[in-house]
């Protein structure tokens, strides 16, 4: 019996999205260049990174369906990535694309046969992943980076929404209580 599988995969995928999409509207647009150090990737660029390696990630699997991964110049994507984050892009277009590659990525996802998900890729040192493994490292590389925004929110000044909607339910928690 599976209790995780394609259908999970996609909800979740929808969830973490739906997060990182939130985040990105809370942040004014005139903000997407903020960074936390002159080193750090700026709003802006973080977004724009999850869609690249989101993208690249998935072309791995779908398009090309590697089945190894020796031989991937990782250097060359980390430059591709890095000019793509360069690009100008506006709040908006980062947003739609977001949205747009988040409930293509999911629906993609939750049609993958279990035969597909149970292929194993060789990585770079020789070991081996199933692709349902890899394929969930797109959610938790964006949960990394959503975490990054979350505190480059909190420099900002804003109160992240997971945080207000705590907040929220613990008001409204207590109110029905004082009422009792």
């Amino acid at each position: 019996m599976n209790f995780y599988g394609p259908k999970q995969l996609a909800d979740s995928f929808r969830a973490v999205r739906k997060n990182t999409i939130l985040i990105a509207e809370d942040i004014d647009e005139d903000d997407f260049g903020f960074r936390p150090s002159p080193e750090s990737r700026s709003v802006g660029q973080l977004l724009a990174h999850i869609l690249f390696l989101t993208r690249f990630d998935r072309g791995l699997h779908e398009t090309e369906r590697v089945t190894t991964l020796e031989g991937l110049d990782f250097t060359k994507v980390l430059k591709e990535s890095e000019a793509e984050e360069h690009k100008l892009h506006s709040k908006s277009e980062l947003i739609a694309d977001l949205k747009e590659s988040g409930d293509s990525l999911a629906r993609w996802v939750e049609n993958l046969p279990e035969e597909v998900l149970c292929e194993r890729v060789i990585q770079p040192n020789g070991a081996s992943k199933t692709r349902f493994e890899m394929i969930v490292s797109i959610k938790e590389h964006e949960m990394h980076h959503r975490g990054q925004l979350t505190v480059m929110e909190r420099m900002l000044g804003i109160v992240p929404h997971l945080t207000r909607g705590r907040r929220t339910v613990k008001t409204e928690g207590t109110t029905a209580a004082e009422k009792q």
